[in-house]
């Protein structure tokens, strides 16, 4: 049996080209060197209280997308959070073994709040993580820097569980995510977000809105500039994700000895990530028009994390005295 990998994602709508760098590309590179769980965390989008119709869509689309995205079914088990309903029963578990002072320190809760107002799901949400990653026991969790806080309360929580009721929960070891964060495309001084208009390319949009939004990108008053200003290096970014490496070593050329233009580096870009959209797409929209497929994948990859996540449940249950 290989080694357990375990991650979630939200379904909060269309993924852009930052969450696909950011995580699941390294998801699918990965997913066959682990015994690998990826599932989407429904109950934690309702932190953001969303209408039932858009959080079914959010969460067949997301489901669609992962598969899109290189995600295998057939040797990971995808599936919804809610399906498996140890999950809100660990975070109630480890409720008492958190401390009221880590969750009011949690960066995501502080900007979380200022928009969707502060509910007690808002400020629980990092409980409710611990126990995704701690039902399944898994070697590696794949992160990214802005979720480090909260694999480090995780980890807090399992050193007071284990200490006041012995070793029954495993450490959770980070592999973190060394791909650079892409920035806004019209303020790289901003994170990507789909929603804010000419921020992001997400992996549905059509070839011409990529052509318009990577044409408006921000670049500086001079190509040749002896360094590259933030706008232009998050271009390259991209150039390093989605063109082929001589394509990279040609521009990279180019910078360097001053004949580097703009208007070629976006055609190259537009070219190149249209190129890679068009058969992700092309599965996702296949997908999604057989929702009943999608329901029947999720079910099975919850059939499979279902018996590891009742197993720790029921060590917890027992340590606690409740079994």
């Amino acid at each position: 049996m290989n080694k357990r990998l375990v991650s979630g994602i939200q379904p909060t709508g269309t993924i852009h080209i930052g969450n696909y760098l950011g995580a699941i590309k390294q998801w699918a590179e990965l997913q066959h060197d682990y015994d690998s769980y990826f599932f989407i965390v429904d109950y934690h989008a309702l932190t953001q209280r969303p209408s039932a119709k858009d959080l079914e869509q959010a969460r067949l689309s997301t489901a669609a997308m992962l598969v899109a995205c290189g995600i295998d079914p057939k040797s990971s088990a995808v599936f919804f959070q809610s399906d498996v309903p140890e999950h809100t029963e660990l975070a109630w578990l480890l409720m008492s073994m958190t401390s009221v002072g880590a969750l009011s320190r949690m960066t995501q809760y502080k900007e979380k709040s200022d928009r969707h107002g502060q509910n007690a799901g808002l400020f629980t949400y990092p409980v409710l993580m611990a126990a995704d990653i701690l039902l399944y026991k898994p070697e590696v969790v794949p992160v990214g820097e802005d979720q480090v806080q909260h694999l480090e309360l995780t980890r807090d929580i399992v050193e007071t569980f284990n200490n006041l009721y012995g070793q029954t929960l495993v450490q959770p070891k980070p592999l973190l995510n060394k791909a650079a964060r892409v920035m806004a495309l019209n303020d790289p001084s901003k994170k990507m977000s789909k929603s804010v208009p000419g921020s992001a390319i997400t992996l549905l949009d059509d070839p011409d809105t990529v052509e318009s939004t990577l044409k408006r990108a921000v670049t500086d008053s001079d190509p040749n500039a002896g360094t590259m200003s933030p706008g232009v290096a998050n271009l390259f970014l991209l150039l390093e994700n989605f063109s082929s490496p001589e394509t990279v070593i040609q521009f990279q050329k180019q910078h360097k000895d001053g004949s580097l233009r703009y208007a070629e580096l976006k055609e190259q870009l537009i070219e190149d990530i249209n190129a890679f959209l068009s058969p992700v797409q092309k599965t996702y929209h296949s997908l999604m028009n057989n929702p009943e497929h999608i329901r029947s994948m999720l079910e099975t990859g919850a059939k499979k994390a279902r018996p590891i996540a009742q197993q720790t449940v029921s060590d917890v249950k027992k340590a606690l005295g409740l079994s």
